[in-house]
């Protein structure tokens, strides 16, 4: 039971909606039990406590006594990669995508914080890519989330230069887009911003 691991991930789970309860049961039953329940709905409510609660069991787990107690330690396990799973799945915040990523750099897991970078141009908005790189300041993620941006066309990129917080990101990104993928549409787009001359609508890279 979850509450047998005590302290503050039992408080954590005490504050859980049952949404939210049903959300990690279902994913932590068995492949084989079928049929497996339908999804329950995702928001950011469920972003919040899901991220709590995977700091409460990151925080347990460096417990040494609890390191002692083989079963515990194999349900804080369970409860954790079913976390770390529907987060990196269903979250598109960049606030929950600089935990998940501070994770797997403290792990040395390189390969799974590429896998998170990919996830950036799939499913994150330009503005939540560009405020992980303003929030983060660990040099490993904010290179994942540029190389994000860089991905991306141009005239994603544009609507940052009208935020303050962002225009600068934008900047760097345009320059490193233009110079690493010899992108005249950066480029030029790049000039225009500098001069003034937004908004504006760039040609496409051919």
């Amino acid at each position: 039971m979850i509450k047998d691991l005590g302290g503050r991930v039992a408080k954590v789970w005490e504050t859980l909606r049952p949404l939210t309860k049903e959300m990690l049961a279902g994913e932590m039953a068995p492949e084989s039990a079928s049929p497996k329940p339908s999804r329950p709905p995702y928001d950011a409510h469920a972003d919040l406590e899901l991220s709590t609660l995977l700091a409460a069991l990151d925080e347990l787990s460096e417990s040494h006594s609890f390191q002692n107690d083989a079963a515990k330690m194999n349900e804080m396990s369970q409860l954790t990669a079913v976390c770390v799973r529907i987060l990196e799945t269903r979250s598109a915040s960049a606030e929950i995508f600089i935990q998940l990523a501070k994770r797997t750099v403290r792990n040395n897991d390189y390969a799974r914080l590429d896998g998170l970078g990919k996830r950036l141009a799939e499913r994150y908005s330009v503005s939540e890519i560009a405020e992980v790189i303003r929030q983060c300041d660990s040099e490993p993620i904010k290179a994942l989330a540029y190389e994000a941006l860089m991905s991306l066309p141009v005239d994603e990129l544009v609507p940052l230069f009208s935020d303050d917080l962002y225009s600068e990101i934008a900047t760097i990104a345009l320059s490193r887009k233009a110079e690493e993928f010899d992108s005249e549409e950066a480029d030029l787009t790049l000039e225009k911003f500098i001069r003034g001359d937004f908004p504006y609508n760039p040609p496409r890279d051919n």
